[in-house]
């Protein structure tokens, strides 16, 4: 499935090594070194072969180990060197993931390089809420972006363009900026008793879920959640729905509301 001198960008889904895709279970299990993100789950990693070398390339909360330019350089070495190169990537490489700088890296080198996608943190998110990211009539469309920016960079979003009431907005890393969010799409029109979903470590058994709106949201992400990345669903699908119950044995979800 991945031969010397190959690259894969392999989605590990939000965590849960069950989310994985098979495809990616096997590319995991032939990989002879490994380069993972910091969000890719302790269960995931423990998947990778006794005898290959494991390589942290993670970037999270400001805290980076290698910058982008390094990663691809270590990608082409590796690959180079005839080792079978395994690129762990939370959730989906494709978003947010950004896989076009280390397709152009390992292209450029002369290397194959392919994608093998991954569940999204999203799709996680409104699984664990019991909802779909879309609801006919009230959310026809989904809009996925991301509130990471360069250390001491200003958020700069389209916020007339999110601020739509017929469509749900997925924002990745949102958390450190809700305060940001919530004043932007107040400000461009958004209703403030527009429900808001918090999902915090998706899929994970630490998972917790916490409802609350708009005009709500910058203190309910300083007081309901914890260190985990999470992911913030406005719209109507934030309202919607009941959480996925869990098997015996297993964590429960810590489900809140604010009103």
């Amino acid at each position: 499935m991945i031969g010397p001198g190959e690259v894969w960008l392999v989605g590990a889904g939000p965590g849960d090594p069950d989310l994985l895709t098979r495809k990616a279970e096997k590319l995991i299990r032939a990989a002879s070194v490994v380069f993972y993100d910091a969000l890719v789950g302790p269960g995931v990693l423990a998947l990778v072969p006794p005898g290959a070398r494991m390589v942290s390339v993670g970037k999270r909360s400001g805290r980076h180990s290698k910058d982008q330019r390094t990663i691809d350089a270590l990608l082409v070495e590796a690959a180079l060197a005839g080792e079978r190169v395994v690129r762990l990537k939370g959730g989906d490489p494709s978003i947010f993931g950004r896989s076009m700088e280390e397709l152009v890296a390992c292209r450029s080198a002369g290397i194959a390089v392919h994608i093998c996608p991954g569940i999204t943190a999203a799709s996680a998110a409104a699984a664990s809420l019991g909802t779909s990211l879309t609801l006919r009539g009230l959310a026809r469309r989904v809009t996925f972006v991301t509130a990471h920016t360069r250390s001491g960079q200003a958020l700069d979003l389209d916020w007339q363009a999110l601020a739509d009431p017929q469509a749900s907005l997925a924002i990745y890393m949102g958390k450190q900026a809700a305060g940001d969010i919530a004043g932007g799409l107040l400000a461009a029109g958004l209703a403030g008793s527009t429900p808001v979903a918090m999902v915090e470590d998706a899929s994970l058994p630490t998972e917790r879920l916490f409802r609350t709106r708009l005009d709500l949201l910058a203190i309910a992400a300083r007081t309901a959640l914890g260190d985990g990345p999470a992911l913030l669903l406005v719209g109507e699908v934030a309202g919607s729905g009941h959480p996925q119950g869990r098997s015996p044995g297993s964590a429960v979800v810590r489900h809140r509301t604010a009103a």
